[in-house]
């Protein structure tokens, strides 16, 4: 559930418009319903001047995670600390089974 930009979200997920990587992150976030706040980057990657801050890398996606102190990169570690952190059996049940059918 993305939140809009006056929101104040604990959860900020910064992404590409059309990245396989990052919209699994979508799918695990919304599975868990979890608010977030999505920022899109720029697609050059030379010029993604704010998530080499935040991460010490270029890649997305990122998230950060005001509740824990967080602040990681890479998709499958984004999903599996949203599984740690967040999840429950059910709904890991069903990211898993929607990882399979077509995740990186």
């Amino acid at each position: 559930m993305a939140a809009t930009a006056d929101d104040e979200t604990a959860i900020t997920l910064y992404r590409l418009q059309a990245c396989p990587f990052c919209e699994r992150v979508v799918r695990t976030l919304d599975a868990y319903d979890i608010e977030y706040e999505s920022r899109f980057v720029e697609p050059m990657h030379s010029d993604r001047d704010v998530v080499a801050r935040l991460t010490g890398k270029r890649t997305v996606p990122a998230l950060v995670d005001r509740n824990t102190g967080v602040t990681m990169s890479e998709s499958a570690n984004i999903v599996d600390y949203l599984d740690n952190t967040y999840g429950s059996t059910e709904a890991t049940d069903d990211t898993t089974t929607e990882a399979a059918a077509g995740g990186d």
